[in-house]
C-alpha cells in the first residue's frame, strides 16, 4: 500500500520534465475546479437521494418496505459508467426522448428548443449520485436502526414534527455515520473516468490519463497524482475530524422498531412512488436498455468469452491474494498487543480511498524498474532477456486490484473476527495449540461467512475495475470492463450491451448476499 503512494511523492519531486509546468500554466486549475465541483455536486445529490430513502424505510412502516430495502441497494452492482451509457443514448439529440419531445411540439431542431444536455458536468454529477447514492443510504439507515426508539416517542411527546425530529435528534445522532458514506462518495467521484471521459468533462483523473498516454509524460501524470492524494488525504481528514469527538452511548432499537408509525393515503403513495422512482432512475432503466440492446444485438463470439476469461483469470487470483493478506493481517493483529500490528491493518485498509488512476500510476513505475533490472542483469549473464516480467504481464493488475480492494476483504474478516470470543483463543493456549492451527481449527470456521462476502466484493469490483485496468492491461489484453469501454468510445453500446450485463449480474451477488446478512442482523 505504501510502496505506489511512495513511488508518486518520490516523482513529484524527482521526475524530469516541464509537462506539469505548461499544464498548470493552461489547463490544470480548470481541471482542478471540476473536480471539485464533481465532487461536491455529487456528494451533495448522494446525500438528498439516499438519506430519503433511509429514513422512510427505517421509521415508517408502508406496503412493498421488504422488497424495497435490497432494490434501493441495487445501483452498486451497475457501475457508473454502464449508466452513463444509458443515458446519454436516452437524452442526447438523437435520443427516443429529444425525438419524441421534438414530435410532440413540432421542433424541427436543436435551435428551436432547451433541452438539457447529458454530456455536461452536472450530468456526470447527476449519474455519480444514482449510482453512488446506496453508500449513504445503507450507513444511514444501520446508524437509523441503531437509534432508540424512545427518543423520537419523546419528541412526539413535546410536539416535534417528524421533520424537526429528524434535524433535531436522528440527523445528528446518524453524522458519523452520514460522514462516512459521504466521504465514500466523494472518493469514488474524484477517482471515477470511464464516466467523465464519456461526457467529455476535463478532470484530474482524466488529466493523469492525457500526460501519460497523451504526452508521454510519465512525471507529470506523477505530479496530477499527488493531487489527487492530497485531495484525497483532505477528504479522509475532514470525515475524520467531523465525527472525531462525537461518541455516541445509546441503546439499540432490537424489538422497539415494532411500534414504527405505518403511513397511509398521499404520504404512503409519495413514500412508494419516491423510492420505487429512485431506484427505476438508477438500476431500473440502465438494467432494461441494456437487456434489450443485449436481446436485439445478440452476437455469441469467441472474443467475448475470451475477455471474459481474462476477466475472471484476474479476478480469482485478486480475490485470493487479497483473501491470503487480509486473512493474515487481521489475525496478526488479534494475536498482537502491539500498536504497530493496528497501524499495519489501518495502513492496508486504505487501498480503497485511492482512485486506481492513482495506484496504477505508483504500480508501475517500480514494476517497470524491477522489470529493467532483471533485464540488465540477464544482459550481464548473456541470458535470454525475460522482457517485461511483471508491468507486462497480468501479475500488475492482480497487484492493482489486491491493494485496491483490500479493505473490503479487511473490514469484512475483521469484522467477522471481533465477533469471536477472546476466551476460545485463550482455551487455545491453555491447550497449547499453535497460532497455525487455532487459525485453521478454531477462527476459520467462524470467519467463512465474513471470508464470502469479502471475497464476492474483491470479485465484483475487480471485474468491473476500469482505471487500473485501461493503464496497466498487458497488450492485447482486453477484460470485460475495458471492452464495454472500448465499443462504447466508438458510440457502439448495443453491441457492448452483453458484456455489460454480464458485469452488472457479477454485481449482484455480493448486493444480494450483503442485504440477506443485514435482514438476519435486523
Amino acid at each position: 500500500m505504501l510502496l505506489p503512494i511512495a513511488t508518486i511523492f518520490f516523482q513529484t519531486f524527482f521526475a524530469r520534465g516541464d509537462g506539469f509546468i505548461h499544464l498548470w500554466q493552461t489547463v490544470l486549475p480548470t481541471y482542478i475546479l471540476n473536480s471539485l465541483g464533481l465532487v461536491i455536486a455529487t456528494v451533495s445529490l448522494s446525500l438528498a437521494f439516499g438519506l430519503p430513502a433511509a429514513w422512510l424505510m427505517t421509521m415508517y412502516r408502508f406496503p412493498g418496505q421488504r422488497l424495497l430495502r435490497w432494490m434501493l441497494c441495487l445501483p452498486l452492482a451497475v457501475p457508473p459508467y454502464l449508466i452513463a451509457y444509458v443515458y446519454t443514448d436516452l437524452l442526447d439529440y438523437d435520443g427516443p426522448v429529444q425525438r419524441g419531445w421534438r414530435q410532440i411540439f413540432s421542433l424541427h431542431s436543436a435551435g428551436d428548443y432547451w433541452f438539457p444536455s447529458i454530456r455536461s458536468l452536472g450530468g456526470a454529477c447527476m449519474v455519480l449520485a444514482l449510482a453512488l447514492y446506496p453508500y449513504v443510504y445503507l450507513l444511514a439507515r444501520k446508524a437509523l436502526l441503531e437509534q432508540s426508539a424512545t427518543l423520537l416517542q419523546s419528541a412526539r411527546l413535546l410536539n416535534h414534527s417528524p421533520n424537526s425530529a429528524f434535524w433535531r435528534i436522528s440527523f445528528p445522532l446518524a453524522r458519523p455515520a452520514i460522514a462516512v458514506g459521504a466521504s465514500l462518495v466523494a472518493m469514488e467521484a474524484l477517482g471515477d473516468f470511464g464516466t467523465v471521459s464519456y461526457f467529455a468533462q476535463p478532470t484530474l483523473t482524466t488529466a493523469v490519463y492525457d500526460a501519460w498516454l497523451g504526452y508521454g509524460d510519465l512525471g507529470a501524470a506523477a505530479r496530477i497524482a499527488a493531487l489527487m492524494l492530497l485531495l484525497i488525504s483532505f477528504i479522509v481528514t475532514a470525515e475524520f475530524y467531523s465525527r472525531r469527538r462525537q461518541q455516541i452511548y445509546q441503546k439499540t432499537m432490537g424489538q422497539e422498531r415494532d411500534g414504527v408509525p405505518a403511513l397511509s393515503g398521499i404520504y404512503r403513495i409519495v413514500a412508494q412512488g419516491y423510492c420505487w422512482g429512485l431506484i427505476l432512475l438508477a438500476a431500473g432503466i440502465p438494467c432494461m436498455m441494456l437487456l434489450n440492446w443485449s436481446w436485439r444485438y445478440f452476437s455469441w463470439s469467441a472474443s467475448f468469452l475470451h475477455y471474459a476469461w481474462n476477466s475472471v483469470l484476474v479476478s480469482v487470483p485478486a480475490a485470493g491474494v487479497t483473501l491470503l493478506v487480509s486473512l493474515l493481517l487481521v489475525f496478526y493483529s488479534r494475536l498482537s498487543n502491539e500498536r504497530s500490528a493496528k497501524t499495519m491493518l489501518r495502513l492496508a485498509g486504505l487501498g480503497y480511498a485511492v482512485p486506481g488512476t492513482v495506484l496504477a500510476i505508483g504500480l508501475l513505475i517500480p514494476l517497470a524498474a524491477f522489470d529493467h533490472g532483471v533485464n540488465i542483469v540477464a544482459r550481464m549473464l548473456s541470458l535470454p532477456l525475460p522482457s517485461l516480467l511483471l508491468s507486462g504481464s497480468i501479475i500488475a493488475l492482480v497487484l492493482a486490484y489486491s491493494v485496491r480492494f483490500s479493505a473490503m476483504m479487511i473490514g469484512s474478516i475483521d469484522s467477522s473476527m471481533a465477533k469471536i470470543s477472546p476466551s476460545l483463543d485463550m482455551a487455545c493456549q491453555m491447550l497449547r495449540s499453535s497460532p497455525g492451527r487455532m487459525l485453521t481449527r478454531v477462527h476459520w470456521p467462524l470467519l467463512r461467512r465474513g471470508v464470502l462476502m469479502g471475497t464476492l466484493l474483491v470479485f465484483s469490483e475487480s471485474m468491473q475495475e476500469l482505471n487500473a485496468s485501461l493503464l496497466l492491461r498487458p497488450f492485447n489484453f482486453e477484460t470485460l470492463a475495458t471492452y464495454v469501454f472500448t465499443f462504447t468510445s466508438d458510440e457502439r453500446l448495443e453491441q457492448a450491451a452483453l458484456p455489460a450485463m454480464v458485469l452488472v449480474l457479477v454485481g449482484l451477488f455480493p448486493v444480494i448476499y450483503l442485504n440477506a446478512v443485514l435482514e438476519n442482523k435486523k
